[in-house]
């Protein structure tokens, strides 16, 4: 029982906001190319997909970033205690997880057609790189979202077998969106990181985190507009992207405090509640 603790703090399991914001993009793009006129036992089977897959590539994603990153979690306060950096799990056992949830995770992509199973294996090599960026760069936000936002454009192909300029549109809009809530989160670590030598847009943005803020949500609110523009939704999608856009600038960048460590955290954690009020305004937009 206690190595079962062991693994599901590992993987932060009782943490779903990591898996839900690697979901969000999936079921996005899944439903704004679905055509619901026809059987939706494929819709939901694919859906079931795409948060299985969620589920197991972020954990995969949490046990390589902390074998990645032991020795730096050891000397921040709000990681020293996590199993790898507490020396509660050895290096090679946590690995032997990690490649364990690699091959149940290709077991879900395998129901998938050739050309989905192809882009996401390309994308596998940028999927752990996000620990080694915090290292050269302070933009490791950005690959975040890259990797992050990567379902977006595999569940369009999923369904048409094809790419498309709709979805690149909306991937874009996407990294912008993580790049974003990963700043803010960032801001908690901002003291200890800078301590220890590691990189990011909090630290690098830390004079002006409401002009970076707005740059980059700006650039997700443009993508929302330009996806409804070319999938012809209805003047109800555009209505109803008041709702998001006023959590985006108003919440998370006017009242946001990036000195108080709750409130960075709690902030971020809304996002999950935004990737639920996109999808419905997505419905909105393909059934009204």
């Amino acid at each position: 029982m206690n190595q079962l603790n062991l693994f599901i703090e590992l993987t932060r399991l009782k943490k779903p906001i990591g898996f839900m914001l690697l979901f969000w993009p999936c079921i996005w793009g899944l439903t704004i190319v679905y055509d619901f006129n026809g059987d939706l036992k494929k819709y939901f089977f694919y859906s079931f997909l795409f948060l299985a897959g969620a589920i197991l590539m972020r954990s995969a994603g949490c046990i390589v970033n902390d074998i990645v990153d032991k020795n730096f979690d050891k000397k921040v306060e709000r990681t020293k205690n996590r199993p790898i950096a507490s020396g509660k799990i050895s290096v090679k056992l946590a690995s032997i997880y990690a490649l364990s949830l690699c091959m149940i995770a290709f077991l879900v992509l395998i129901n998938f057609n050739n050309f989905t199973i192809i882009m996401a294996m390309l994308s596998m090599p940028l999927a752990f790189t996000y620990p080694l960026m915090k290292r050269i760069t302070y933009w490791p936000q950005l690959f975040l979202g890259i990797t992050f936002n990567y379902g977006l454009v595999l569940a369009w192909i999923s369904i048409t077998n094809e790419i498309s300029i709709i979805p690149i549109i909306f991937y874009i809009g996407a990294i912008f969106w993580t790049l974003g809530y990963d700043t803010i989160y960032g801001f908690q670590d901002i003291k200890d990181d800078e301590i220890i030598g590691v990189k990011s847009t909090s630290i690098k943005f830390k004079n002006s985190p409401k002009k970076f803020l707005f740059v980059s949500y700006s650039i997700f609110i443009s993508s929302l507009i330009l996806t409804g523009l070319f999938m012809n939704f209805k003047i109800f999608y555009f209505m109803f992207l008041i709702v998001p856009i006023y959590q985006l600038l108003k919440v998370q960048i006017k009242d946001l405090d990036i000195n108080k460590t709750k409130d960075c955290l709690r902030k971020f954690k809304s996002n999950n509640t935004l990737g639920l009020i996109i999808f419905i305004n997505i419905l909105i937009g393909k059934l009204i």
